[in-house]
């Protein structure tokens, strides 16, 4: 989902800028917007409602089967059924727009990274703080307060977080049955050049398979690996890579970037990756897929090994390179907001309170009717029904990471039975950015930052996939960098922080 195109992002933060100043006469989020009244009573009755919540997944047969299953419990609860507007993935974007200008009934939608930035800024999303002290106890009480602070834009919350993985690291997952034949000592490997002598020993025994390749079809093999122990700043046009000082550099004139590029580029000549790797479409995973790959680099989190190795259909062995850190990025980057168009703001989140809180909701949405779609092992794991496999299901959407608190959600048979254990801790364990909860306006550079994706587009796919030679060609990338303008923002980026930090 992260790989999306930076100048997207940057785009749609251009507005930003304008809207901030209007924060203090925007609604309070308290309903006011001609909604049902008999919410608002002491005591009164809650008049009857149907909430619309959108997202985007592949198109699942018994849609209609989960609507209803999940209404019956909100009809109780809070006198309100459910509809869950699903779209195809490819149509998101523009669909997402044409919901937010007509008349569609939309209460709840799916939103994170540059989308968030650019609802709050054309006030499509309902400020939430009073909503949440209101009729979301429950969804506070299930965040510590700094992650859920996160997501505040001018010092309002319009979007909550999904629980999720909430942070990451540089990971490299390779396949376990060359470790174990060549005798790879994993526990050996500490940084990214610990892997020369292991891509050495598997391709002199294996000539035919590739090393690594591309975290995806549209994004480097650096790409998850420098994001995962830097802190982007949003954009990665100045970064942290000190992730405990609040000093914005250029990463690409960062001692760490030279060093990282001059590797890949030594895999490069080595054969250890694939002589395409700039232009072809398939990623390291899709390597693994088809037997002619060995290693490929990821984000990683718990369960990561074990997933990764479902989809692929090998058994993986994980690399860490790094500890687990958590920025502004990796919390927003999943959100569930209440769109302004909502009848009732109120019923809304308190739907959305129970996203956060009830476990029968939370299963529903994510794995289905039991018995049905999915049965319960002995170890507290689920699988596919008697005679369902994931062909035949009527609901395999497996998106759980959109919908409320992943963590309320059985695991599924190939994750390990505590694996939500094991997430609560590594989320509340992760090295915080000193600039968590930062979001910068870049309206003032937004001439130059134009100009400087363009410079990244010529060189940091080449460079960061080993087929640029650095000597030759980061001097280039740096000095276009920096005619684009590079500087200016940097030194504007860094403004914004420091006086973000003086009201911390």
């Amino acid at each position: 989902m992260f790989e999306k195109s930076v100048r997207l992002l940057m785009l749609s933060m251009l507005a930003l800028f304008m809207f901030l100043g209007a924060c203090s006469s925007s609604t309070g989020g308290n309903g006011e917007k001609g909604g049902n009244t008999g919410n608002k009573g002491d005591g009164d009755e809650l008049a009857p409602y149907e909430i619309t919540l959108a997202f985007w997944g592949a198109d699942q047969r018994d849609l209609g089967l989960i609507e209803q299953e999940i209404s019956k419990l909100t009809k109780e609860k809070i006198n309100a059924t459910v509809r869950l507007k699903r779209i195809e993935p490819a149509a998101w974007t523009q669909q997402k727009v044409l919901m937010f200008s007509g008349n569609d009934k939309l209460d709840i939608v799916f939103t994170g990274e540059n989308q968030y930035i650019s609802e709050v800024a054309q006030k499509k999303l309902v400020p939430l703080d009073d909503l949440l002290q209101t009729h979301g106890q429950g969804l506070i009480d299930a965040f510590e307060p700094s992650v859920l602070a996160a997501s505040k834009i001018g010092g309002t919350t319009y979007g909550i977080p999904t629980i999720r993985d909430l942070a990451a690291y540089p990971t490299m997952l390779m396949r376990t049955d060359l470790v174990e034949q060549f005798g790879i000592d994993t526990s050996a490997v500490k940084t990214i050049d610990d892997l020369e002598p292991v891509f050495k020993k598997v391709k002199e025994n294996n000539p035919n398979l590739y090393m690594i390749g591309k975290a995806s079809g549209g994004a480097s093999i650096a790409y998850p690996l420098l994001l995962t122990t830097i802190d982007p700043l949003g954009d990665m046009i100045g970064v942290l890579t000190d992730t405990n000082a609040l000093k914005v550099v250029n990463l690409y004139e960062s001692e760490e970037y030279a060093k990282f590029v001059t590797t890949l580029h030594g895999w490069y000549k080595e054969g250890y990756i694939p002589k395409d790797i700039a232009t072809t479409t398939q990623s390291g995973r899709d390597y693994l897929k088809a037997g002619i790959g060995f290693s490929t680099p990821n984000k990683g989190k718990p369960g990561i090994t074990t997933q990764t190795g479902a989809a692929v259909g090998v058994e993986l062995t994980e690399v860490k390179l790094a500890p687990a850190k958590m920025n502004t990025l990796t919390i927003t980057n999943a959100m569930l907001a209440i769109a302004s168009t909502s009848k009732d703001p109120e019923r809304a989140m308190m739907f959305l309170n129970l996203l956060y809180t009830d476990k029968e909701i939370v299963n529903l949405l994510h794995w289905g009717i039991e018995g049905k779609h999915y049965k319960v092992n002995e170890n507290g794991t689920i699988d596919f029904a008697d005679g369902v496999d994931a062909k035949t299901s009527g609901y395999n959407l497996r998106q759980g990471w959109m919908f409320g608190n992943q963590l309320l959600a059985y695991p599924w048979t190939t994750d390990s039975p505590d694996i939500w254990e094991q997430m609560d801790t590594f989320n509340k364990g992760a090295e915080k950015s000193a600039a968590l909860g930062f979001m910068y306006n870049p309206e003032p550079v937004k001439t130059e930052l134009a100009a400087i994706q363009n410079v990244i587009q010529q060189y940091a796919m080449g460079l960061e996939t080993g087929t640029l030679d650095p000597a030759e060609n980061l001097p280039k990338f740096n000095a276009a960098l920096k005619a684009a303008g590079i500087e200016k923002v940097i030194a504007e980026k860094q403004k914004q922080l420091d006086e973000w930090a003086a009201t911390k």
